[in-house]
């Protein structure tokens, strides 16, 4: 992360900068343009005073490390708070206790920072208390029996001094805590923040390892796992473990250091947020489905993933005989966008995914209003284009966002 010897250069998103060509070696714009040309597109511009590199953040926030004497800061335009406000919807972090007192962070990297130090510290805390463990199942040749002896093996070799036998023994080796100590690791080995955080997390990370085998694992595999009275408390530490095992970019060499740059991308992170933020203020006639996959035609060698469908929910308050004449009917499908204008084909994609889910409205939604609102009829399916802004508070806007949203959906009637 940054230091006060670097030299970091700001770029706000969509806003080209232009640097002196000699500021940034052939061999670094090589390497930027190989491992972080989703994030900034590099350019090599002629001017009056010679040749420059043109810089642009393509919609990304975070911070990228060139080398010792040179940093990328990416910048978005929303409202430092705002992301603060979305990353916690977006990794359902809102509901707990342990993020008290982030919203005073003045960068994303201080935030990163801060994160860091309370995953480490929770980390250390459940090792005092000791690790959640569960009972997995063995295969071992004994002295003697435990759990189900293999008695096939044990008749046609009667000689064998050592028995084979199947037994579950209870171990802290188990994903619950491999899951903490790769993302441990990770963080250890990106170097990220403070000298005090850099510690607590290598300490951590040394701690674990005493007890468990380190293998790799994805952001996915944080999510949708079961939590009961004896490890409920590994939920938010999984959460956090995801928001950094999926912001952690690709690594490159920094001198003798593999360094790890800190990126969010904010298209990504927009769609999650409008879709987590929807799942909590949904009212109860409603359910939503985030990325559903949508197969086209019977080979299925073309699919969708549509960002939002919203359907009835068949269990408020409808009699059990009624409720498979409202399953699976869609009110809309809602494809957020991070961008400020609409374009054709965000129309062409919304209505194809309309049809794909035979829903009768399609939404798009946008951080910001545009010029030309849009509001018409292709065939049957009615498109509009709401507004979930990001520029001011983020629960006020969310309600204007669910207002309207709710509003189109009642005008554009139909029958279920």
């Amino acid at each position: 992360m940054p230091n006060s010897q670097l030299k970091i250069i700001e770029l706000v998103e969509h806003q080209p900068q232009t640097i002196a060509r000699e500021e940034m070696p052939q061999g670094v714009v090589e390497e930027l343009r190989a491992k972080y040309g989703s994030a900034v597109k590099v350019e090599l511009k002629d001017s009056k005073t010679g040749d420059r590199w043109q810089l642009l953040n393509r919609g990304w926030a975070g911070y990228i490390p060139l080398t010792p004497e040179l940093g990328l800061r990416l910048q978005p335009k929303v409202p430092l708070k705002n992301i603060f406000g979305m990353l916690e919807y977006a990794y359902q972090l809102k509901s707990f206790q342990i993020l008290q007192g982030l919203m005073d962070c003045q960068s994303l990297e201080e935030y990163c920072d801060r994160l860091a130090g309370i995953l480490a510290r929770n980390v250390s805390d459940r090792l005092a208390k000791g690790l959640y463990q569960a009972y997995l199942p063995k295969t071992d040749k004994l002295a003697g029996v435990r759990g189900r002896l293999d008695l096939q093996q044990a008749i046609r070799e009667p000689w064998q001094v050592k028995l084979k036998c199947y037994y579950n023994e209870r171990t802290g080796d188990i994903e619950e805590n491999q899951i903490l100590a790769w993302t441990l690791h990770c963080i250890a080995r990106a170097g990220l923040g403070r000298e005090e955080t850099r510690l607590a997390v290598l300490k951590s990370d040394r701690a674990l390892q005493g007890f468990v085998t380190l293998r790799p694992f994805s952001p996915k595999d944080c999510s949708g796992r079961q939590y009961h009275r004896l490890n409920y408390d590994y939920q938010p530490l999984h959460a956090l473990c995801r928001f950094f095992l999926e912001h952690l970019g690709p690594s490159h060499e920094i001198g003798d250091r593999e360094i790890f740059p800190f990126l969010v991308d904010m298209a990504k992170l927009y769609e999650r947020f409008v879709a987590e933020w929807l799942k909590t203020h949904l009212p109860p006639s409603y359910y939503l489905k985030f990325q559903e996959r949508v197969d086209i035609g019977a080979s299925k060698a073309v699919r969708f993933r549509i960002d939002l469908v919203i359907y009835h929910n068949s269990n408020a308050g409808y009699p059990t005989r009624d409720r498979n004449s409202f399953r699976n009917t869609p009110y809309c499908i809602v494809d957020t966008k991070y961008k400020l204008q609409l374009s054709a084909s965000d129309v062409t994609q919304a209505i194809a995914y309309a049809v794909s889910k035979t829903s009768p409205l399609a939404v798009l939604a946008y951080p910001a209003p545009s010029r030309q609102p849009l509001d018409e009829w292709v065939g049957n399916i009615r498109i509009r284009s709401i507004v979930f802004s990001l520029d001011g508070d983020l629960e006020k806007a969310g309600q204007a966002f669910l207002s309207d949203l709710l509003d189109r959906i009642r005008l554009n009637s139909y029958s279920l």
